[in-house]
């Protein structure tokens, strides 16, 4: 059995220690923030007490083919991230978490994925760094890839640990860490309408962006729109905060019907505008944040075939106001599935990379409070910028957090060139950036 132990702060706090592979499994919805659906995780350790350093995650790639290129690529940014944050790891922890299939069981699971658990073990170990823990969980159950002693870690895998009864389930309910459920439940609070229930908003959006369109490629228009759309999401947004959030699930249903077919097309599509939707982003402390939060994730769902691609705006200013308030789990998951509709939209590019180097969004947002500030001076004044503002356009450089035992969230804006045409959407217009 693999021993690991894991420091939560610095020296002179508690520190929990974890013993083999049981309580690394039990551990993992806490270093994650929720469960890892169809999830690779690995996680950076450093020191000679394996104290929990950079950690990623990855969908589990459906083709066995893919696996060699991807484990790689997965070893080499891992390794190479935790390089640049100024500490290489001293080894690795694998886990592979995915539910059976119909007639599977969880350890035909574990005897499938085995082949990507080596493959993983051998890119690290060509980057010399070895893989302490590789661990399987499936159907509640665990199983470890590199320990060979059965009494254990038994053929059969062993049952999880009842969540909540832990030592690191006692230890971050004491610190106030959450877990927030699975990845297919974070990520349902921003996939598009069932099917049944889009055919009305694909028509709305059909409409909007027959009367939107032209205005959006005159520069005049254009400003015209953008102005409306901040507008009626201030609209909504108060609308939303008026009524007190519940449960997930209910608090997601009552947003979805305070916000009407028209109201969510006009807003979707005036977020394609670049310039617009960074107005957006400054709703990101405060009252505003939790209203601007509840918006972007019902836009994100109104944003039905053939407007899938559309949801990348809403996606980024979700990730970005979470982060912001710091809900990092929550901020990755929507960054992560604003860049697999759009590979190349910049914002959440930056967001991304900067979330997972550790630096500190208050750039960011000081970078916002100047626009909005600026802006404030020339209505009034009618004069220039105001002292100490900078524009949101400048790649933000960041500060890092003081660290708490693992790497925190960071801080970038978007890059945007003047006069660089905006691309066009599938339907309406759209930006990549």
């Amino acid at each position: 059995m693999n021993k690991h132990h894991e420091s939560t702060g610095p020296s002179d706090e508690q520190q929990i220690t974890l013993r083999g592979p049981a309580e690394l499994a039990d551990a993992l919805p806490y270093l994650m923030g929720f469960h890892p659906n169809d999830s690779v995780v690995m996680v950076a350790l450093h020191g000679g007490r394996g104290r929990f350093g950079g950690r990623l995650r990855l969908g589990i790639p459906q083709s066995a083919q893919e696996w060699p290129s991807v484990a790689e690529q997965l070893a080499e940014c891992l390794i190479k991230g935790s390089e640049r944050r100024g500490d290489r790891p001293d080894a690795i922890v694998v886990f592979l978490c995915q539910d059976p299939a119909d007639g599977e069981t969880g350890n035909q699971v574990m005897e499938r994925l085995r082949p990507f658990a080596q493959r993983l073990r051998t890119a690290c170990g060509a980057l010399d760094v070895p893989v302490l823990e590789a661990l399987c969980i499936s159907d509640d159950r665990y199983w470890s890839y590199c320990c060979p002693d059965a009494r254990c870690c038994p053929a059969d895998g062993t049952p999880l640990a009842v969540p909540g009864t832990s030592v690191m389930a006692a230890a971050a309910t004491y610190a106030g860490v959450q877990v927030r459920g699975s990845l297919r439940e974070m990520e349902a609070r921003l996939t598009p309408l069932a099917a049944t229930a889009s055919s009305g908003q694909q028509q709305a959006l059909d409409r909007a962006g027959s009367a939107l369109l032209p205005k959006l490629l005159d520069e005049e228009g254009r400003k015209e729109v953008g102005g409306s759309t901040l507008k009626l999401a201030q609209q909504l947004m108060k609308r939303l905060g008026e009524v007190p959030t519940a449960m997930p699930s209910l608090t997601d249903l009552n947003d979805d019907r305070l916000i009407s077919h028209e109201e969510a097309a006009a807003v979707i599509l005036g977020l394609q505008d670049r310039e617009t939707r960074d107005r957006a982003a400054e709703w990101m402390e405060g009252p505003e944040a939790e209203s601007a939060l509840r918006l972007w994730r019902a836009l994100a769902r109104r944003c039905v075939a053939p407007y899938v691609e559309h949801a990348a705006a809403p996606l980024t200013l979700a990730g970005w106001v979470a982060w912001s308030t710091g809900d990092e789990p929550a901020a990755r998951v929507a960054l992560g599935l604003a860049l697999r509709l759009d590979p190349g939209y910049t914002f959440a590019q930056l967001l991304h990379e900067a979330c997972n180097q550790g630096l500190d969004p208050e750039t960011l947002r000081r970078c916002l409070r100047g626009e909005r500030a600026t802006r404030t001076v020339r209505r009034g004044r009618g004069t220039g910028r105001v002292a100490g503002a900078r524009s949101v356009r400048a790649h933000a450089a960041g500060r890092r957090r003081p660290r708490q035992g693992s790497a925190g969230p960071g801080a970038a804006t978007d890059r945007r060139r003047a006069g660089q045409p905006r691309t066009q959407g599938r339907r309406g217009s759209r930006t990549r950036r």
